[in-house]
């Protein structure tokens, strides 16, 4: 092997994702994780070794090397792949080509042109439902007929590390008869995993369930942070708003479909049978294991969450056929976020909301504190990783700083 990667490293030889990255002495451009490395693609590109235009890995995100296709950038992680196992491949004996993770920055990976955000676990449905309707009858009557989602805002997405600031807005308290504006009293994190688009689509054109994975360049974690008070008193009748669009955060490497194979599985029976269009052949959710942690201001990070993908009740082939169902166009570079990931266990609930059941049910932390929902000074921090046989794929992490309301 070339270059050393750590026994249960994330970024293994099986997984290398791609991302954006900057030091010092080079400026952003795209770069492979390697263990505790980065490859420099650029760097690479210098060998010439690519048969694409230099300038799509020396640009400030992925989304033109992206919109390249699968044909090359599938190639270019197996070439990579096969290079760092070939002690005499073009990589070998060229230092300059890596450059140490923990001396880089991490950018944003692409530019997000329109974001979606979906609701499609049914465990997450079931207990908001429980909470805020009808706790014999949770799910609304369409939740089983189609992936719902709501268009969220693009501009506020941001990488891992880049703290956010506690959102402003309106709330109804408790037997108040008006509402009053302030900071969010119940500011909660979402669980959730984003699907970047890998191609572009016209008006008028739509994905199939067959065709969508082809369409999906890869996933990264993602973090939908929600103002619970605001969220509860703007959402009717047009659904989230100012709850929503402050922030969310993302992991900065995006690991690949087809780094993902291995951990394919099926995922709850669908009933009743969804209509035709949302219908689908094979298994279709992936097996990752997911995690949550909180660590105080100055202190030790508490674990309050375990989940799993694929509990998801509708999987992301399904999302971008509706999506896209009405003809609605897509380009590369778009997001969508499969909502709250949870699971049956209520340690495996993807949000404060549920882990604490609306503030009836503290979690207390190692330093003795409790948290209803997430405190000014607190930083979120989600992980991922699959692994099966000797076969390890990890996504980094999604770290995030709250800092107070401006």
């Amino acid at each position: 092997m070339i270059i050393d990667i750590p026994k249960n490293s994330d970024f293994s030889i099986h997984n290398l994702p791609f991302g954006i990255f900057s030091t010092p002495e080079r400026n952003k451009r795209a770069g492979i994780a390697v263990g505790e490395h980065i490859l420099d693609l650029a760097a690479v590109h210098d060998l010439g070794v690519f048969d694409f235009d230099e300038k799509v890995v020396r640009r400030r995100d992925l989304n033109d090397f992206i919109a390249l296709g699968k044909a090359v950038t599938t190639k270019v992680r197996t070439d990579v792949q096969k290079w760092l196992q070939d002690d005499h491949s073009v990589l070998a004996d060229k230092p300059k080509l890596f450059v140490k993770q923990s001396e880089a920055q991490m950018h944003m990976p692409v530019c997000v042109g329109d974001y979606t955000d979906f609701y499609s676990s049914m465990e997450h449905a079931t207990n908001v439902g429980k909470m805020f309707r009808d706790p014999e009858n949770a799910l609304l009557p369409n939740w089983k007929h189609i992936p719902v989602g709501y268009h969220g805002r693009a501009s506020s997405i941001v990488v891992s590390g880049h703290p956010i600031h506690r959102p402003k807005g309106q709330t109804l308290p408790k037997e108040a008869t008006q509402p009053i504006f302030g900071p969010t009293q119940r500011l909660d994190f979402e669980l959730e995993m984003g699907f970047v688009v890998g191609k572009n689509t016209q008006m008028g054109q739509s994905i199939s369930t067959s065709e969508a994975e082809d369409a999906i360049f890869g996933l990264v974690l993602f973090n939908d942070w929600s103002a619970r008070d605001i969220q509860k008193w703007e959402y009717v009748p047009l659904g989230p708003f100012l709850a929503k669009n402050f922030a969310s955060s993302i992991s900065p490497w995006i690991i690949t479909l087809e780094a993902l194979e291995p951990f394919r599985t099926n995922g709850p029976q669908q009933v009743p049978e969804v209509l035709p269009y949302l219908q689908y052949e094979g298994p279709k959710n992936y097996d990752i294991h997911l995690e949550v942690g909180i660590t105080p201001n100055g202190g030790t990070e508490n674990t309050v969450c375990h989940s799993n993908f694929k509990h998801m009740y509708w999987n992301m082939a399904q999302q971008l056929a509706h999506h896209t169902v009405n003809g609605c166009n897509v380009h590369v570079g778009d997001m969508m976020a499969s909502g709250t990931i949870s699971g049956k266990g209520e340690n495996s609930y993807g949000s404060m909301l549920e882990l604490a059941w609306m503030g009836t049910k503290p979690i207390t932390l190692s330093d003795g504190t409790q948290r209803k929902f997430i405190h000014d000074g607190d930083t979120v921090t989600l992980r991922a990783h699959a692994e099966k046989d000797d076969i390890r794929i990890g996504f980094g992490e999604v770290s995030t700083k709250v800092l107070p309301a401006r």
